[in-house]
């Protein structure tokens, strides 16, 4: 399991987009002032991502809530085998969901939370060949 980053997520995305870029000077890695997700880097390549909370919150079953209640950040963590991750954590007792793909993020996902109730993302790439149309289009922006 590797940290892969820690994700803000934030009611007013377009302000936090130019704070992190203009502000901070951040470098960006994905996305843009308009988007749903962004990412940052520093000097040192560590990154933050930004992600509209009202999508997190429904990722996670929580869009019932107030936003005022909602997550306000989720660690995310990259694994090599999401479904041995999620199997040998149940084994050790701890509540998982169950697996998603999310073909609009390139990933597939499971959460659990700490025993404070931090949220914590477990994600593994999936295959390109199965993104979606528009992920793929935004992908090509970024990768030349």
């Amino acid at each position: 399991m590797k940290l892969d980053n820690i994700r803000l997520l934030v009611s007013h995305f377009e302000d936090c987009f130019y704070f992190y870029r203009d502000t901070l000077q951040l470098a960006v890695t994905w996305g843009e002032a308009g988007g749903a997700y962004a990412s940052f880097q520093d000097e040192d390549e560590n990154t933050i991502g930004l992600f509209k909370k009202e999508l997190m919150a429904e990722a996670v079953n929580k869009d019932d809530l107030p936003p005022d209640v909602q997550d306000r950040f989720a660690f995310i963590f990259r694994v090599d085998n999401l479904e041995e991750t999620v199997a040998t954590l149940k084994e050790k007792g701890a509540h998982v969901t169950d697996i998603k793909e999310q073909s609009g993020w390139g990933i597939k996902t499971a959460y659990i939370r700490d025993p404070d109730g931090n949220l914590i993302e477990l994600m593994e790439s999936i295959p390109r060949d199965t993104w979606d149309k528009s992920l793929k289009e935004e992908d090509a922006k970024y990768s030349q």
